[in-house]
């Protein structure tokens, strides 16, 4: 059943799985019923559902309610973003210093870029996309740097899915401008973002590797035009890179030869 745009059932069993979390010693069904304002019957459904997709586990012997190894998993998963974003944070800042200007580092989600980290200009007018802010992946620099690592046929794929979207008059319009595009950002190591996503605004960006030698998201520096000259993109893009491979370097990480 479905309530003020939610799906109830969902709702309920991560309240559970929330109430699990709280218990390390695990607990019997009646009383995480009880502390949940649910029916025996709904709360026993619901955790049975948990256990059966991995996020709850039942002791019969302790007749008891744990996290399942699911549940774990995800939180390392967060825990493995926070360390990425935290050990970003000092070559954001070293960035941000060097050029005075706004440093992101984002992820790829679903045919968008999502900034999760910044660090902010100390100029009085000054670039930002706010943490959480998403773009789509072909108007952005962060977006087009790491899916300059994919093998074209998935590029060509992300593009049929998700579209291009046209947003100012120098965005990507169609599929031969992004290869020629994609072939210059493997040529230089970086990627551009020359006013595509907001007219005024300039990007440069580089990969961050993974450990497993995939790209793990992106590193950049925003500019308004009137301070970052077309002509100095360049120069800006391969620190932005040099950094990038830096921080790899830190997190464990290696780009592919």
């Amino acid at each position: 059943m479905e309530k003020s745009g939610t799906v109830q059932s969902v709702d309920r069993a991560l309240m559970l799985l929330e109430a699990l979390a709280t218990k390390p010693g695990g607990t019997r069904l009646s009383d995480l019923a009880r502390e949940a304002g649910l029916a025996i019957s709904t709360t026993h459904r619901l955790l049975v559902t948990l256990e059966r997709n991995g996020f709850a586990q039942f002791d019969p012997v302790r007749t008891r309610w744990y996290v399942g190894r699911k549940a774990f998993a995800v939180g390392v998963a967060f825990a493995n973003w926070q360390s990425f974003i935290a050990a970003a944070m000092p070559f954001m800042r070293q960035l941000r210093d060097a050029t005075r200007e706004t440093t992101n580092l984002g992820i790829l989600e679903d045919g968008e870029v999502v900034t999760v980290a910044q660090v902010e200009s100390r100029e009085i007018i000054r670039a930002i996309a706010s943490p959480g802010g998403r773009a789509p992946v072909m108007n952005s620099g962060m977006g087009k740097a790491i899916v300059a690592t994919w093998p074209d046929a998935a590029i060509e794929a992300l593009v049929a899915r998700h579209g291009l979207r046209p947003l100012t008059r120098k965005s990507l319009r169609n599929m031969e401008e992004v290869r020629a595009e994609i072939m210059a950002i493997r040529a230089r190591g970086f990627a551009y973002d020359d006013e595509e996503f907001t007219a005024g605004m300039r990007c440069v960006a580089a990969v961050v590797w993974s450990p497993a030698g995939e790209p793990l998201g992106g590193l950049s520096v925003s500019a308004l035009t009137v301070r970052l000259a077309a002509g100095d993109m360049a120069a800006l893009g391969a620190r932005v890179r040099d950094q990038a491979l830096e921080l790899t370097r830190v997190m464990g990480g290696w780009a592919p030869d």
